[in-house]
Parts: structure tokens; sequence; C-alpha cells
């Protein structure tokens, strides 16, 4: 290679030559500044390719060692039909509620619970570098939390909302065949608490309309025998006996009708007989009535005055007032005559109708109050029969409420069954996970691309420092950007003996040193990368 020396003169001092790769301050010439954008990037190659090779083939070995040497992550799904109820809603509804989204986020949250991942990170040893460290459990199992992943498949259904038809449960993990059976493992898991979960909501909705079926039965019962108190301590007085107290009512006036006429006959035989003895007697006066029977036939006609009138009624005042004098009457009269001073009796003594008239007295009372014991419940039939509509219309409601329990609690039993006969709405595996044949994380091949576009990033800008912080002059309009002294002439390099054996020797140490050190940059990054799941789960976050 030449190399050419770069001379100047100027009246004022004596001319001089400078060799490139002499330091100075230089500027852009405007001769550069009208070069194209690709001559300067040829020039630069030129001088810099040795570096620019050296920085990207570096930096790429680097990163394709690291896409190489990362932990492979393995991924199996294994995919759950949702089948809906397989008896028809209008035969038996299911007494399980609720959005199907909002099911399988309580059963995740049930197979992500501390307990369940416990025993599985136990069961299929998982995660072996976290059960080496202290406190490996809540690592291990909020790691085996992140490596779980739901996927709910639906369908547009009617009103712009979407129905859960599907769902894939998968597992991310190192080994392919450990992470299929912990997939499969966990499908299991939601087969099992779906039904687990169905069984038991419909058995504490049978548990809870029981309870309230019995508290109601319990008032219901209550009202029964209230309605039945109130009926027995108010016999008699019922609205629907108004109509049989009324015929009795009429019966047993009749009865007092007939009471009194037969009252009025023995006071008149009694009257008759009273007479009879006063013709006998031959001090007495003829044609006069007794006064006791006198009496007695007032009584009797004041009686029916009262049934027809008041107490103010002119001829009730009228047999009162006459009644009180009799009474007198009877009080101020002397006591009767001597046995021995009177006449031949007759066969027939008024005495003998006092036996009659005292039995139908007796009756008369009886009569009169059974009348007014009647009257009174016809009086307080319309009460009665508020109270009983107060009482029955407290009952029905109670009956109805105990009806519609009833037959909930039925539906209810009804679902249960269908539930234990897993004929209600269930998740059935649909495909099982197997074990992947390609890894899913890290994605070398994208790994690959980046690390080719950093390694030549990186050569750019080192080449481009390179320029920078170079300030020798490499071109003869640099010279005269950087100085006004004319340029004479440009002598090329002269390449002596020693300058080729210094550059073998430069070849030599680059042809030793620049394969050590690219070995040492992948052994490097494989150390870096080699069991790095950290660096991979990172990466396959960043990318999704």
């Amino acid at each position: 290679m030449r190399r050419r020396r770069t001379c100047s003169s100027s009246p004022a001092t004596s001319s001089w030559c400078r060799e490139p790769g002499l330091t100075g301050r230089r500027t852009m010439p405007s001769s550069a500044q009208g070069a194209s954008a690709l001559d300067l990037a040829l020039a630069m190659w030129k001088r810099r390719k040795f570096l620019a090779l050296l920085i990207f083939a570096g930096t790429l070995a680097g990163a394709l060692t690291v896409a190489a040497s990362l932990p492979s992550f393995y991924r199996s799904a294994a995919t759950i039909l949702v089948q809906r109820q397989q008896v028809a809603e209008t035969f038996v509804r299911s007494s399980v509620t609720g959005e199907m989204d909002a099911r399988l986020q309580t059963i995740s949250q049930e197979i992500l619970s501390r307990a369940r991942l416990e025993a599985l990170v136990e069961r299929f040893n998982l995660y072996p570098d976290l059960r080496r460290r202290p406190g490996f459990r809540e690592a291990a199992v909020e790691q085996a939390r992140r490596d779980i992943q739901v996927e709910l498949k639906g369908v547009e259904a009617t009103g712009g909302r979407s129905a859960t038809i599907a769902f894939a449960v998968s597992f991310r993990g190192r080994d392919p065949d450990t992470v299929a059976q912990v997939a499969n493992a966990l499908a299991s898991f939601y087969v099992q608490e779906n039904l687990q979960i169905r069984e038991r909501q419909a058995t504490d909705t049978a548990q809870f309309l029981k309870a309230q079926l019995d508290e109601t039965k319990s008032r219901l019962d209550a009202e029964e025998q209230r309605v039945g108190a109130f009926k027995r301590s108010h016999l008699g007085e019922l609205p629907e006996q108004v109509g049989v107290n009324m015929a009795t009512l009429e019966r047993l006036n009749a009865q007092l009708t007939l009471n009194n006429d037969s009252q009025l006959r023995a006071v008149e035989r009694r009257a008759a007989l009273a007479r009879q003895l006063a013709g006998a007697e031959p001090l007495g006066a003829a044609g006069s009535m007794d006064p006791a029977a006198r009496l007695y036939l007032l009584q009797l006609e004041l009686a029916k005055m009262r049934r027809l009138f008041s107490e103010k009624y002119p001829d009730v005042i009228r047999l009162k007032a006459e009644i009180a004098a009799t009474q007198q009457q009877l009080a101020e009269a002397p006591p009767p005559a001597s046995a021995e001073r009177a006449g031949p009796a007759p066969q027939t003594s008024p005495g003998l109708l006092d036996p009659e008239l005292s039995a139908l007295k007796a009756e008369e009372q009886r009569l009169r109050r059974a009348i007014a014991d009647y009257q009174r419940r016809i009086e307080v039939a319309p009460q009665r029969d508020q109270e009983l509509q107060e009482m029955s219309r407290d009952y029905r409601t109670t009956k109805d409420l105990y009806d519609s329990m009833l037959k909930r609690y039925q539906d209810a039993q009804i679902a249960q069954d269908m539930e234990r006969s897993q004929s209600g709405g269930e998740f059935r595996l649909l495909d099982a996970a197997i074990p992947a044949r390609a890894p899913s994380a890290p994605n070398r091949d994208r790994l690959a691309l980046l690390g080719a576009l950093v390694a030549l990033g990186a050569a750019a800008a080192g080449v481009a420092l390179a320029e920078h912080l170079d300030t020798s002059f490499h071109t003869v309009d640099d010279l005269r950007a950087f100085s006004r002294i004319p340029v004479l002439a440009t002598i090329p390099r002269m390449l002596i003996a020693a300058d080729a054996t210094e550059r073998r020797r430069r070849l030599r140490l680059a042809a030793v040193s620049v394969p050590l050190g690219l070995a040492l940059v992948v052994l490097a990054s494989y150390h870096f990368a080699h069991g790095n799941e950290q660096l991979v789960r990172m990466l396959s976050r960043g990318a999704s």
C-alpha cells in the first residue's frame, strides 16, 4: 500500500509536506460537502472495513450464541368444551346460575390457589432450580401461576354479546412431556371443579329452599291454628252462620209467642176459677177478678208491648202504671177469711194452675235468654266477619307463599338430581394436550434477526465513533479545508522492508487475536444465556 505525502508552500514560509495520519484540526471541505453520501460511505468503508467487520462479527456471534443457548420452553394446551344443559329447560330449569365467564373466573381462582399449585408442583416435580433455593414454595407457586394460561373461545350471540363455547388451558415448561401432563391435569381440575361447584350450588339452593319451606310451613300451621281457634271461640257468631241464627231466632220467637198464649190461657182459667170461688163466698164481691190474676195478665200484655214498642210508648207507660197500682192493691189487701167461715168450695182450686204457670214462666225466661243470645250473635257477625277476613287474608298470603316455595323446592330437587346425574351444563375434555414438537419460546429466528440488526448498528456506530476521533488528513481537500496554505504536491508513501514486516506481524496478531476474541465472546454469551429461564420469560412477555 502506498501512502502519499501532502506538501505546501507560501511566500512567507518555506515549502513543507505532511503525511496522512498526522493529526490536526480539519473541517468538511466544500468539495466534500458536495460529494454524495454514497462516496463518503465508501471512503469510510475503505478506511474502517476491518473495524466494522470485527465489531459486526463479534456482536453477531454473541447474539447468535445467546439465541442458540437460551433454554427452550414448550407450551401444551388442552381444549375443554362447554356443554349446555342436556335436558330441555322447558322441563327442568337448572338452579345453577351465573355467566360462564364469571364461573370460569371462580374455578380459575380455586385451581390457582396456593394449596392446589403446591400439590401440582410436588406431583410433577416442577421448577427443580427453584426447589433448591430457600423459600422455594412461594416462588414456585408464583411461577406456576404465570405459566398457566386460560384462553376463552366464544361466538357472537344475539344482542352483541359473545357466548363462551370452549376454552383452552395451557402450561409452559422445560420438558414437553411434563408440560403436556400438567396441562391435562389442569383440564381435569377444571372438569371436576365445575361438577363440584354445580352440585354444591344445586345442593345449597335445595337446602336453602328447604329451610325457607319449613319456616313457611310453621307460619302456615300457626295461621291455621289461629283461624281454627278463632272459629272455635266464636262458634255461632261466624258470618256463614248468620242464616242459621236468623232461622233459629224466628223459631224461638214463635215458641215465645206460643208460650205467651199458653200463659194467657192458664191465667184465664185461673181467673175463671177465681170467679167461681168468689161466687161461692157469701161475703165476697161477685164478678170481681183476683188481683193476682189481673197483675199477671197486665205483665203479659206489657211484655208484648215491649217487644213491639219502646218504653216511651203511651200504652207501655199505662200498663206500667196499672201494674204498679195492682201491686199496691195486693200489698194493702187483707188476708183471706178463715176456711171455717167460707161456704162450700168449688171442686177445682185456682192454686192447682200455679205449677203450670211456673213452668211456662221458666220456659219464657229460657226462650228470652236464647233469643237475646241469638240476637247478640247476629249483631256481632259483621265484626267477626272483618276479623275472620283479616286472618284469612294472612292465611291465604302465607298459603300462596308456601305453595310457591314448595314448587321451587321441588324444582330445586329435580335440578339437584339432574346435576348429580351430570345431565346439566358441564365441561368435557375436547382435545387432550400432547407434547409439543417445537418450543414456544424463545423465538430464535426473531432473536437472530434482531442480533443481526444490532450487529449492523454496532458496526456503524463503531465506524462513526472512529471517524469522529480520527483527526488526520486523508485527502487534499481535507488539508485545504484545514489551512489556507496552498498544496504544492502529494507524494505517495514509499513502502520499505520494515513496513512489510510490520504489516505481516499485525496480520498474524490479528489472525490469532480475532478468533480468540470471538471465542471469548461466544463463551461469555453461552455462559450468560445457558439456563437463563428468566431471560426467556422476559423476552416472551415482551414479544406477546
